[in-house]
Order: structure tokens, then C-alpha cells, then sequence
């Protein structure tokens, strides 16, 4: 009984080193989504539709208006119109990014700009982390964006 307890121990040691910042963690991994939901927006204005790709999961849901778009390939069909021509159509860019406390899904939204600069609607997406570490998008939804009205 007695070899056990250092190999107890020593297990106990070992998962309060890893817990020891969780919420350094969190930032870090929050600084990873944005980072990642920046590339995601920077293959629009490069026009890049190979890379758009590679950022979404095999099963993704993207939304057109109410109606669910599922599956990598479906969501690619239907955004290739978006990277045609010489133009971004539109672009966005990460404000707000949560990482639940797992660390396997994040959140991250901010506003959609028309081509003309022009805030249009507010983007919310839902990012997995892969086992291999390279977060993938799961879901995306726009949303409507109202102005502020002068009083």
C-alpha cells in the first residue's frame, strides 16, 4: 500500500499543475479563437476560397436566414458566390470571443461590414477544438444589426 501512495501522489501533484491558472488558460485559448476567427475572415478580403474551407467541420451548420445549411460541402456551394469576383461582397472581424471552461468550444461575434465599410448585421459562430488542436467552425448565424437611434 505504502508504493502507492507516492504514485498517488504524484498524480494528484501532476493535475494541480495543469489546473493550476485555469483562467490563463482560457485567454490563451480565447486569443487562439480570435486568431483564428481573423484568418477565417482574411480568406474573404484575399479572396482565398481554399482556405475558407479548411476552417469548417465536416459537419457545420451554417444558417441562410432560418433555414439550416449542413456538411462542409453544402456550406462551400453555397459561399462559393461570396469569393467570386475581383471584390469582398462583405467582411467581418471577431469583438467578442468565450471559451467554455472545457476548452472544447468557443464562441465569437462582431459585426459583418458591407463592401462599402457600412456595418450590415452582427455574426455569431460556435468553434470546436479538434483533437489535434485546430479549432473548426460548427456553427455560423448572422443576425440583423440595428443601429444605435440619436435621441
Amino acid at each position: 500500500m505504502q508504493k502507492c501512495i507516492p504514485i498517488i501522489l504524484t498524480m494528484l501533484l501532476a493535475g494541480c499543475t495543469v489546473m493550476k491558472n485555469p483562467g490563463q488558460e482560457l485567454h490563451s485559448l480565447e486569443d487562439d479563437v480570435r486568431e483564428v476567427e481573423a484568418a477565417f475572415a482574411k480568406t474573404m478580403a484575399d479572396r482565398d476560397f481554399e482556405a475558407f474551407q479548411r476552417f469548417l467541420a465536416v459537419n457545420t451548420i451554417f444558417f441562410a436566414g432560418e433555414e439550416p445549411i449542413r456538411g462542409r460541402q453544402a456550406v462551400a456551394d453555397a459561399w462559393e458566390p461570396f469569393y467570386q469576383g475581383k471584390d469582398a461582397p462583405f467582411s467581418w472581424e471577431p469583438v467578442t470571443v468565450a471559451v467554455q471552461d472545457s476548452g472544447e468550444l468557443a464562441l465569437s461575434s462582431g459585426p459583418v461590414y458591407g463592401a462599402d465599410g457600412v456595418q450590415v448585421a452582427v455574426f455569431q459562430s460556435i468553434w470546436r477544438r479538434e483533437p489535434d488542436g485546430d479549432w473548426k467552425i460548427v456553427f455560423d448565424k448572422g443576425g440583423q444589426y440595428c443601429p444605435p437611434q440619436d435621441d
